[in-house]
């Protein structure tokens, strides 16, 4: 599936890169990710001599900005009446957090390339045509799924469009260093990603196509049959 990177999520993910700015948190943070278990506010604040309040505050810190999870455990092993509070602990979380700018979206193509060799291989169809088909059909189900005007979609996904009389060029390229390194291929692929995309959308008036030129996408909308 392409990965929804809209701003509110990039928001986000810029807000947790910034909050392990301040050097304690980041020593924190580095200090549970290197551990093989959770570790508690106790642990952690002995660990980097810090005062319990200090390490509490900056542990929570991390966990609102999920960069962390929190579990709650008993560690004296008692379980039942007397047993005590469960104590809170802290470890790593699985979400990812990746900020770039220009946006890129080289795990899309990743998963899209690896599926075009697997499909290749399978059936025996050539892993371009397996590629384009399979971006063509990504395409589509991210218009059918979004249902909005094609300008705003493509300014959620990061190309960063802009009008050039009744022509939308598209200002960034999610795969520029794959484009850069194997233009054929990739751009093909993001041609056909397009295609599919004003499929999805019902946009019949307008199409995709190839433009490359320094600075911008290779992809051009323009009005169909000019």
């Amino acid at each position: 599936m392409f990965v929804d990177t809209s701003k509110e999520r990039r928001d986000l993910d810029v807000s947790a890169v910034a909050a392990l700015d301040e050097p304690t948190r980041r020593r924190l943070y580095d200090h549970v990710v290197r551990q093989s278990g959770a570790v508690s506010r106790d642990e952690a604040a002995a660990a980097l001599g810090l005062a319990r309040k200090t390490a509490a505050f900056h542990l929570d810190r991390l966990a609102d900005e999920s960069l962390l999870d929190v579990v709650y455990e008993r560690r004296s092993g008692r379980s039942g009446p007397g047993a005590g509070r469960p104590a809170k602990l802290y470890r790593r979380s699985a979400k990812q957090v990746a900020v770039s700018l220009p946006d890129r979206r080289y795990e899309l193509a990743g998963r899209l390339l690896a599926q075009a060799v697997e499909e290749s291989e399978a059936t025996g169809e050539p892993v371009r045509a397996a590629l384009h088909r399979g971006a063509e059909e990504l395409g589509t189900h991210i218009g059918e799924q979004h249902r909005t005007d094609v300008f705003d979609l493509l300014e959620h996904y990061g190309f960063e469009p802009r009008r050039e009389e009744d022509a939308v060029v598209l200002g960034n390229c999610p795969f520029h260093a794959l484009a850069q390194a194997h233009t054929q291929t990739v751009c093909g692929m993001n041609l056909h990603l397009l295609r599919g995309v004003l499929k999805g959308l019902d946009e019949t008036g307008t199409e995709a196509c190839p433009a490359p030129g320094p600075g911008r996408c290779c992809v051009r909308l323009e009005p169909a049959g000019r």
